[in-house]
């Protein structure tokens, strides 16, 4: 494994909440979000930076999403989609006025310097939504873009602890979308993610508040899901990733402590549905290191990014390794 500093903060009192992609000519993206002291702020802003040697030097971040009338702008989240268009996912807020999911896109991310669409709400209908994770499309074609939600007007920046699980399904490549599911995990419940089993039925993450990651399934592409119920994987209540790989194996990264953002690991699963997993490679053996995304090149290559103590040193921090290195996963 290799590990890269993406950015430090410098000058910036704070930054985190990284998301990775490559492009086709193999040049990588990140963006994160700064702002302000600390966030949540009315100054969060969402920066952006490229490598185009492999992640072994970055451009200086450059603001790409910025507030807007006491709006902050955050979470970004990058994803390529089937046709190898580049999206940028983000999310807006206002202090006790809601928010919501907004998107651009991006036809060629080969080039360092990158043309956008105009930006574009996300419409679910619901007077506070918000997404971090990467989409998953399925074999019928739809995409499935988690989301957590609050049917209600919220109070403060993120209303309540009552938030709902859902996914917002798009069966026209991303110009609508229809939001579907009413999970309830105990709080704080956020940031769902989603794989789909090999036998079709969908299976959903969620991070939550109890110590341990809440599950879901569906049986009819994301439309209607089973009652949430604790998993067997334990997290304490921060972000994690689950993809499939390539191979049909699943990567899955994760804090595997209860209470404490302390070391981060990444598992291989036999490739069966949902595990088992293997002992885990350590990614970051440090305190205070969260929120991890991956994208797998096409040569099998996965670039994991995460960040680190995010007031202190903000570093926001690239892996690289390939699935060979990660432990094999336990025998059934």
């Amino acid at each position: 494994m290799q590990q890269m500093i993406i950015s430090a903060k410098g000058a910036r009192l704070w930054q985190g909440i990284p998301t990775v992609e490559r492009a086709a000519n193999g040049r990588l993206w990140c963006a994160f979000f700064s702002g302000g002291p600390c966030e949540p702020d009315p100054a969060n802003t969402i920066m952006l930076t490229t490598s185009a040697d492999n992640g072994a030097t970055w451009r200086e971040p450059l603001p790409v999403i910025e507030p807007y009338q006491g709006w902050r702008a955050y979470d970004p989240c990058l994803w390529h989609d089937p046709q190898g268009r580049l999206w940028l996912f983000y999310n807006r807020s206002a202090f006790g006025k809601g928010g919501y999911i907004e998107a651009l896109t991006c036809d060629d991310s080969a080039p360092s310097r990158l043309t956008w669409s105009a930006s574009r709400r996300v419409g679910l209908g619901m007077p506070f939504a918000f997404r971090l994770n990467k989409p998953t499309v399925i074999a019928n074609g739809d995409w499935l873009l988690p989301v957590t939600y609050m049917p209600a007007a919220p109070a403060g920046w993120f209303g309540t602890d009552d938030h709902l699980q859902g996914v917002a399904i798009s069966s026209d490549r991303g110009q609508s979308w229809r939001l579907h599911g009413e999970l309830r995990a105990p709080a704080w419940a956020l940031e769902n993610m989603v794989i789909e089993r090999r036998d079709g039925r969908l299976w959903m993450l969620i991070r939550t508040g109890a110590g341990v990651l809440w599950q879901s399934t569906s049986t009819d592409g994301g439309f209607n899901w089973a009652p949430a119920e604790p998993s067997a994987h334990v997290n304490p209540g921060a972000r994690f990733f689950i993809r499939r790989l390539q191979s049909g194996r699943i990567l899955f990264i994760n804090t595997p402590t209860s209470h404490a953002r302390h070391t981060l690991l990444a598992y291989l699963s036999d490739g069966s549905d949902d595990g088992p997993f293997g002992a885990g490679m350590m990614l970051d053996p440090r305190e205070n290191v969260s929120y991890p995304d991956a994208v797998q090149a096409p040569d099998g290559a996965i670039y994991a990014v995460h960040d680190c103590d995010r007031q202190g040193k903000g570093e926001i921090v690239l892996d690289v390794f390939n699935e060979d290195e990660l432990p094999a996963p336990h025998a059934r």
